[in-house]
């Protein structure tokens, strides 16, 4: 399911006690796939300040050029790197401990191809 479809329930899930908006504006960060009517009336009705990248905007430094170029968000590009570990990828174990043990195996693996990577292993 698209992520625009889960908005409303998303921010109606967060356990973290937000403070008045009246007292304290809260505003959300989104990226251009919540550029729609929807995206911006959830928003909205939670009590939000939207700022939602518009699509075809890109970023531009003060004389107008793009200081750098488009790149995926870090949490997606960490899960696609997860998903290059069969493990990971199907889960078939029997017990959560398990499969919470090959996932942190997993991160540490990832860590040391980056760090390995950049020569900073000792």
């Amino acid at each position: 399911m698209h992520d625009t479809k889960l908005l409303a329930a998303t921010i109606e899930a967060i356990v973290v006690e937000r403070p008045d908006p009246a007292q304290c504006p809260q505003h959300l960060c989104l990226d251009k796939a919540y550029d729609n009517p929807t995206g911006q009336a959830a928003t909205e009705a939670a009590g939000y300040i939207p700022h939602i990248r518009r699509i075809g905007e890109e970023k531009l430094d003060t004389n107008g050029k793009k200081r750098h170029p488009a790149r995926r968000w870090v949490v997606e590009r960490t899960l696609a790197w997860l998903h290059r570990y069969r493990r990971l990828s199907v889960r078939d174990e029997r017990y959560p401990s398990v499969h919470q043990a090959f996932l942190t195996l997993g991160c540490v693996l990832i860590c040391w191809n980056y760090l390995k990577a950049r020569k900073r292993v000792f």
